[in-house]
């Protein structure tokens, strides 16, 4: 399938195809193409479809709080990890 955009650069999906896959696309770019990524109406959902029961009963707070914990507790352990190897290379 090929479309073309129109004077003003914009992109015409058929109605089968914004049915099947939704009317909000991330548009990735890549050296040598770009490509349209559905983006889900419910996120959240898409990912608790995907994970399954992984995350059931965790809101999207509670979500985001729990990776900032895990980023912040990787940072941490990577800086002390980057002084133990300072400390050694000053040796």
């Amino acid at each position: 399938m090929s479309i073309e955009t129109d004077a003003n650069g914009r992109l015409y999906l058929s109605s089968d195809l914004r049915r099947k896959y939704g009317e909000k696309f991330h548009v990735v770019e890549y050296e040598d193409r770009l490509e349209l990524v559905p983006i889900d109406e419910d996120p959240l959902q898409a990912v608790r479809d995907e994970v399954g029961d992984a995350l059931d009963g965790d809101s999207a707070g509670e979500l985001r709080a729990e990776a900032l914990r895990r980023a912040k507790r990787q940072a941490e352990e990577d800086l002390e990890a980057a002084e133990r190897d300072a400390e050694d290379a000053a040796r």
